[in-house]
């Protein structure tokens, strides 16, 4: 099928640092192809305004295919913009039309500073991670062999697919409280559901809950905003598998 090419009118935020009051601002872009992603339209629009002169839009991204979780924008109200279980370089321009106007804006959350233009600072994720998301296991030459230990088939797919978060923040964007109930779950889960991870469970969920409250994230709901957006599609029981972990480590704690 032969390309076409659509003209849009973009409405971005703008805020040079951490310190300075964004706006949002107008950008006209013509000759956009639909088999084109979103991050290649930006890419487009930025060596426009380079050629005009302009300072170009700062936006996060690396791999571009789906699995670093970097590329962390709010397009048209909606994190990753309008599709399901994608994110934001897999969103292409087919899913746009001539003449529309798109709006993009950094992830919005206290817990996720704006660094400079759509780029947000999501380091708070790192250290919830580093406060019990791991093993602590000696892997220098005296490893098991990897059948050594018998896990159910059920446990063992669980965990994979909570494994498979890629802590992009579009839960935590989704969610009208900025909870990032979703994202740690999905960590204490992958862990909680495996042998090697119970050994630490009970400090594990409780480290990391509570980091979780000092970055300022808020509290869950249930209203499952969280799980829509997932381009992972994170299961919602993980949040209620992390709630039992923690009920657990709380008592035994007593």
């Amino acid at each position: 099928m032969a390309s076409k090419y659509i003209n849009i009118n973009l409405k971005i935020w703008r805020q040079k640092n951490a310190n300075s009051k964004g706006e949002m601002k107008t950008y006209k872009l013509d000759q956009v192809s639909t088999d084109s992603s979103f991050l290649e339209m930006l890419d487009q629009l930025n060596e426009q305004l380079i050629n005009n002169r302009e300072e170009p839009v700062a936006f996060d991204h690396d791999c571009r295919e789906g699995i670093c979780g970097m590329c962390s924008l709010y397009i048209n109200g909606r994190a990753h913009g309008p599709d399901n279980a994608i994110t934001t370089c897999q969103l292409h321009m087919r899913k746009f039309k001539d003449g529309d106007t798109i709006y993009v804006e950094p992830w919005r959350a206290k817990a996720f500073p704006v660094i400079k233009d759509l780029v947000v600072d999501r380091s708070a994720f790192d250290r919830i991670q580093q406060a019990g998301g791991f093993v602590s296991v000696n892997t220098s030459g005296r490893t098991m062999d990897a059948n050594a230990i018998p896990i159910a088939k059920i446990d063992a797919d669980k965990a994979f697919e909570a494994a498979i978060c890629i802590g992009c923040g579009a839960c935590v964007a989704s969610c009208k409280n900025a909870s990032a109930m979703l994202f740690v779950s999905a960590k204490v889960s992958q862990l909680a559901l495996l042998p090697q991870g119970k050994v630490e469970a009970k400090e594990r969920v409780m480290n990391m809950v509570r980091q979780m409250d000092e970055e300022g994230f808020g509290n869950c709901t249930n209203t499952g905003a969280c799980s829509v957006e997932c381009p992972k599609e994170i299961s919602l029981d993980n949040i209620a598998r992390m709630n039992r972990e923690y009920m657990k480590a709380m008592v035994t704690a007593e």
